[in-house]
């Protein structure tokens, strides 16, 4: 799978949550609709089973509910994406990640091999299952995890155990903090807390810069890796410090620096920095600091101002815009303009944004900001995972075209748009504004209502809650209890309150996306070659 990945620390986002954020990129040539569910406890398997790998896995039977975003046509498994526990713990699976032929070589992909023959034929050979991969991961690690850094540890025990076929990054949340892991060849894996003031751009490669050994085997305080990583770097001779002083930087170690890199995957971690740290180095021309095809671009960096969700939107929906690189623009020629793989994508399946606000009550801390299809055409709508149902107008999806459902009317105007960009942009613009200033509203007026439903119980509640992490943060007590957490957010009353919300922001986004259909379609048509009047004469 091609993504694109944006993690923003708590006090690098503008209201204090962490925001974890994906865009769904299918392969090339292929749509795949997506579903956004809640799925029950009763509804998780106990005993799983790989659709692409054929590993079976045996699962806890005691499973969280959660949020996922699953393929509509489940014939090569759930890829269940991104999604929400019920201890507000978030996971995004996965950006795909690169890696290099000295990795491989010491630690191979764990693939499935088909059988050879039938059962008592001469030289039969009965099939080998392979490792875990990104159809699986949400599956069977979001459902059993309590905190960011137990998503961490289960899924790195997973790893280590069965293995996996691809090179995958994959985001863990809680109110607290953020994790990332990567997948290091077959078995190995690392991972990374991402600094409270910081932002990291993920592009489809492997990219932790930084690594610092001794903690992921000491006091584990920001790093975390499989058990003898050591042992396998050095056996290997993976490390390519020159000075032996220097920290370990997985990227030149684990990754690629390919000339496909500088065309598909550096670019995009260039304009997202660009974006938010525009005054901090010189980004274009010849002094340039950093080139679109530039090596060492930070994985995390601190942004010049506080991130919102619109940031967020913007740089995984853009198209290198300003710039000579942009496909839509009038800068550069038509070479330049195609040179490099965009952020926004016609091949996009669904973004994510998991938004685990801090201020909130644990009944409705966390947001999770979806949109369907193509990027630079759709709009970020607001939904709350801890309820009971999803709207109709996000869950039933089919894998037939209507306009019924959200996904598919978003790739119907994207291809409209697509055709006569210039002429449908500022209905676009006006789409987008309107329907977030709507989702801010929303959100603001049904996290009142669960306010007014608690009264003095509720503000208690989230006083000794503050108490308990700040207390944490001194080292004195540890932060709420899980189970305290998962009965916060069973409240039948809240979760009502949350999915009338959610109707509601469907509702509304039916209306303003089928207006916008309609405006696109016109404009579109009255642009057809085959157009004729007498007026033309």
């Amino acid at each position: 799978m091609a993504c694109t990945t944006i993690l923003i620390g708590k006090d690098a986002s503008y209201d204090g949550s962490t925001i974890i954020a994906r865009n769904e990129d299918s392969a090339n040539g292929e749509f795949n609709p997506k579903q956004f569910v809640v799925v029950k406890p009763q509804d998780q398997p106990r005993h799983y089973r790989s659709v692409i790998s054929h590993v079976s896995i045996d699962l806890p039977d005691n499973p969280m509910q959660y949020s996922a975003v699953p393929n509509a046509d489940r014939s090569e498994g759930i890829w269940g994406e991104a999604g929400v526990n019920e201890a507000n713990v978030a996971m995004s699976a996965t950006e795909t990640l690169t890696t290099n032929e000295r990795v491989l070589g010491a630690d191979p992909f764990v693939e499935f091999a088909k059988a050879k023959g039938k059962p008592g034929d001469e030289g039969y050979e009965p099939e080998v299952a392979g490792g875990i991969g990104e159809e699986d991961l949400l599956t069977i690690v979001l459902p059993y995890i309590a905190s960011a850094r137990e998503g961490v540890l289960r899924l790195g025990s997973l790893l280590e155990e069965y293995g996996t076929y691809e090179m995958n990054g994959i985001a863990f949340s809680d109110s607290h903090e953020i994790w990332w892991l990567e997948t290091v060849g077959g078995h190995h894996w690392i991972a990374k807390r991402v600094p409270d003031e910081a932002y990291v751009t993920m592009p489809n490669q492997l990219g932790i810069d930084e690594f610092d050994l001794e903690d992921a085997f000491g006091e584990r305080e920001a790093h975390m890796c499989s058990k003898d990583l050591g042992t396998f770097i050095e056996a290997n001779h993976l490390d390519l410090a020159v000075e032996s002083a220097s920290p370990f930087n997985p990227r030149d170690a684990f990754g690629s620096h390919s000339d496909s890199d500088h065309v598909y995957n550096t670019p995009r971690a260039w304009y997202m920095q660009r974006f938010l740290n525009p005054y901090d180095e010189v980004w274009d021309g010849p002094d340039a600091d950093h080139a679109p095809d530039s090596n060492d671009i930070p994985w995390a960096r601190q942004p010049e101002r506080k991130v919102t969700i619109e940031d967020v939107k913007y740089v995984l929906s853009s198209h290198y815009q300003g710039t000579p690189y942009d496909p839509y623009g009038t800068q550069g020629d038509e070479h330049s303009r195609h040179q490099f793989r965009a952020i926004g994508i016609n091949r996009q399946s669904e973004l994510s944004v998991i938004q685990i606000r801090p201020y909130r009550p644990q009944a409705n801390r966390t947001i999770q900001w979806l949109a369907y299809g193509s990027n630079p055409f759709n709009t970020l709508a607001p939904f709350y995972p801890n309820v009971e149902r999803t709207p109709s107008y996000l869950a039933d999806t089919t894998t037939r075209v209507t306009s019924e459902n959200f996904y598919w009317e978003n790739r119907i105007i994207a291809a409209l748009c697509n055709a006569a960009f210039a002429d449908t942009a500022n209905a676009v613009e006006r789409y987008q504004e309107r329907t977030g200033g709507i989702a801010h509203r929303l959100v603001a007026a049904t996290d009142e209502q669960v306010a007014r439903l608690g009264g003095k119980d509720e503000t208690d509640a989230m006083r000794v809650e503050a108490e308990f992490e700040a207390d944490n943060v001194e080292g004195d007590v540890q932060p709420m209890e899980p189970a305290a957490i998962v009965a916060a957010t069973q409240n039948s009353e809240v979760r009502e309150i949350l999915a009338v919300a959610n109707q509601t922001m469907a509702d509304t986004l039916k209306r303003e996306t089928d207006a916008l259909l309609d405006s696109v379609l016109y404009t579109t048509s009255m642009k057809m070659s085959n157009g004729f009047s007498r007026s033309d004469n």
